[in-house]
């Protein structure tokens, strides 16, 4: 505690407060004091709170503290109870209650200046949904969050501005150097205009320079809007193409089906889409508004410390462990009662939940489908792209599928004649290879026979003989047709040549002239471009200013229409009033009596009688209630004595009833005449009394 006190000494005898307190002199302030030195600080943090607490009441100003002291996010120590008597203790300026806030406002006083000025702007007014229901009401609400909204923004940019590093001296010593970058290139270009100068028709030049210049930006910028138009085309036929396959599902799913089934489809589809509308979305919408106003709240509550989690996470915990005992406790006590029910509702909450299970389920296959579409779509303009042909659907695909079987039953007769041919292909090979080792027998024969005769390798050579003489034959065969393809293919390109020679002979003779033409219409349009855009800039420049004087005047004749305006309505008014002042005289200074009465000075003095009547008859009325009040009320105690008396009389009385003995009931009827004789006594007595009264 001492180091609290000495802490809040030492702070407060710093800038700004500069209070010269000791240990001493702190502790000995009084309790005025206290709360005067408590909302000096809290003045510090929030300009609006410096004020004398000796010009207010005691009431505002604990309520305005208590305020400033929630929205700082101060935490008093204790529970509820607690609660109380610190906000007592604030009231009356307790010191155990003074000294802690004291410390604790000390100790983060720039956070805190921040905090309060963001809760200038971020404490959000709760407007009454009842006054939402109004237009006007509900704009301006819309208005004043999308202005919290863009505080908020503007408030981040500034604050990583301010933390990105960059101070003022940088952003000078970068202007400076900008200055001087400034400074030189001028200079430069001062330096070039000199020198260009001397060069013939250099302002030509220039200006042909400043047109190619612009051609090219020109040239850029078309060059954009011709990419965008492609991509807007790209983007078109895509849709086109989407549009075409969902007219063409759309005429396979007419063809193929019923009015009643489409009457059912639609009324399937009905049926989904408001559940979706009445149930689902809404309350998918709630939740995300539920979510999104708290994400809010988190936003708009400045920035928290691990400490302060930790004890949001405390609280959460033992939240959620009460709410679990008060459902053990409601379900305990709901058990026995709701016997006969709980299954039912066991059921209808299964019920629901597999709804909305099948909803969601029902909702992912449309996406997947969609998704599949998609894909399906891509996949068809990639296959025409590459194959040129479209995916077949519906009755091309069933004709497809029939072309292919009848393909089949072909393809397997052809496969039957080839395993035939495969088999009578071995069998001739077989063949093959007997009669090759047959030849070759003959030949060894042959050759042996030969050998004998001595003309060893006479066959051979007669064979080579005659292949060779075939091949040269058909070889000069081949070079003569090849000769004589050549010649027929030059003479052909020679006439060619020479008949393109003579057609594009007038052609060229015109196209040199239009190439001097030409020449000459480009150096007249140049010529005309230059007059042109000096003419246009001279136009323009006169456009300007004509805009600019039409604007003032526009902006003058908008000025004298709205005083035009305000004097019609102040002279309508004036006359207004002018006549009803006329009227008033005319009725007060005219000899008719009722005319007279009409008059409103007259009104309000006979309403003014009427009330001094009424106030004397109430004032008399008040004196007389006065004056008997006391009789009265005497009175009123008497009788209340009488009542208590009788009542006391008559249980005696019962009770007396209750004896059976026949002595007894002698001497109770002499002792009821004994008490009747003291009754009527009394009774005469208390009238007597009561007669003085009255």
């Amino acid at each position: 505690m001492s180091e609290q006190i000495q802490f809040i000494v030492e702070k407060l005898n710093q800038e700004p407060f500069r209070k010269n307190y000791n240990l001493i002199t702190f502790d000995s302030l009084e309790s005025v004091q206290l709360l005067q030195l408590l909302n000096d600080v809290l003045g510090e943090i929030d300009p609006k709170h410096a004020v004398d607490i000796r010009e207010e009441l005691p009431e505002q100003t604990a309520k305005r503290m208590l305020s400033l002291l929630g929205i700082l996010k101060y935490k008093p120590p204790g529970s509820i109870s607690d609660l109380s008597a610190f906000r007592q203790g604030l009231v009356t300026g307790s010191k155990p209650v003074i000294h802690p806030v004291l410390h604790w406002l000390l100790q983060r006083t720039n956070e805190l200046k921040k905090r309060a000025y963001l809760a200038r702007f971020l404490v959000k007014l709760e407007v009454p949904a009842e006054f939402l229901q109004d237009d006007t009401v509900a704009d301006v609400n819309k208005q004043y969050e999308e202005l919290m909204e863009a505080f908020k923004n503007l408030h981040k940019e500034c604050e990583q501005l301010r933390t990105s590093g960059l101070s003022t001296a940088e952003i000078r010593r970068d202007i400076s150097a900008m200055e001087e970058e400034k400074d030189q290139l001028i200079k430069r270009v001062e330096r070039l205009k000199k020198r260009v100068e001397t060069v013939q028709n250099h302002q030509r030049m220039l200006e042909i320079a400043r047109q190619l210049r612009l051609e090219k930006e020109r040239e850029e910028s078309l060059a954009q809007q011709k990419q965008e138009q492609k991509n807007q085309l790209f983007h078109a036929e895509q849709r086109l193409q989407r549009a075409q396959l969902q007219l063409k599902e759309m005429h396979h799913a007419v063809v193929d089906s019923k009015p009643e089934s489409l009457m059912k489809k639609l009324e399937e589809e009905i049926n989904f889409n408001s559940y979706l509308v009445t149930e689902k979305i809404p309350r998918e919408l709630e939740s995300k508004k539920n979510s999104t106003y708290i994400l809010q709240k988190v936003v708009a509550e400045p920035a928290m410390s691990q400490s302060d989690l930790n004890v949001l996470e405390i609280k959460i915990n033992e939240v959620n462990a009460q709410i679990n005992q008060l459902i053990e406790k409601r379900m305990m006590k709901y058990e026995t009662t709701d016997s006969k029910f709980s299954m039912y509702r066991q059921q209808a909450s299964i019920i629901s939940r597999k709804k909305e299970a099948k909803a969601e389920e029902l909702q992912a296959a449309k996406e997947e489908m969609s998704n599949t579409e998609r894909q399906m779509l891509q996949k068809t303009t990639q296959a025409q792209e590459l194959e040129g042909s479209e995916v077949l659907k519906g009755d091309e695909f069933k004709h497809y599928v029939n072309k292919l079987r009848s393909k089949n039953t072909l393809y397997k007769k052809k496969r039957l004649e080839i395993a035939e041919i495969t088999a009578e292909y071995g069998v001739l090979q077989r063949t093959e290879e007997l009669l090759k080792q047959r030849h070759e027998a003959i030949q060894q024969q042959l050759q042996a026979i030969e050998d004998k005769k001595g003309i060893s390798g006479y066959s051979y050579t007669q064979e080579e003989l005659e292949r060779v003489s075939a091949v040269k034959s058909e070889m000069d065969e081949m070079k003569g047709l090849t000769l004589n393809n050549m010649s027929e293919m030059v003479k052909k390109l020679n006439t060619m040549v020479a008949e393109k020679k003579a057609s594009l002979a007038p052609v060229i003779k015109e196209l040199r002239q239009l190439r001097q033409k030409c020449q000459e219409l480009t150096q007249e349009c140049d010529e005309k471009k230059i007059q042109y855009d000096s003419c246009a800039a001279g136009l323009e420049s006169s456009r300007s200013a004509l805009e600019q004087e039409v604007k003032g005047l526009l902006e003058e004749r908008a000025q004298e229409e709205s005083n035009y305006r305000y004097i019609n309505c102040m002279k309508r008014t004036l006359e207004i009033q002018l006549q009803r002042a006329k009227e008033e005289m005319k009725a007060y200074v005219s000899p008719d009596p009722q005319e007279r009465r009409k008059a409103i000075r007259e009104q309000y003095t006979r309403i003014i009688l009427e009330q001094e009547n009424l106030g004397k008859k109430l004032r008399e009325k008040q004196k007389v209630v006065r004056e008997s009040h006391g009789p009265n009320m005497k009175q009123i105690k008497m009788w209340q004595d009488f009542e208590q008396l009788m009542e006391c009389k008559k249980e005696c009385f019962l009770k007396q009833q209750n004896q059976t003995a026949i002595g007894q009931v002698i001497q109770e009827g002499g002792w009821e005449w004994h008490a009747s004789a003291e009754r009527s006594k009394e009774k005469k007595s208390f009238f007597q009394g009561h007669g003085k009264l009255t």
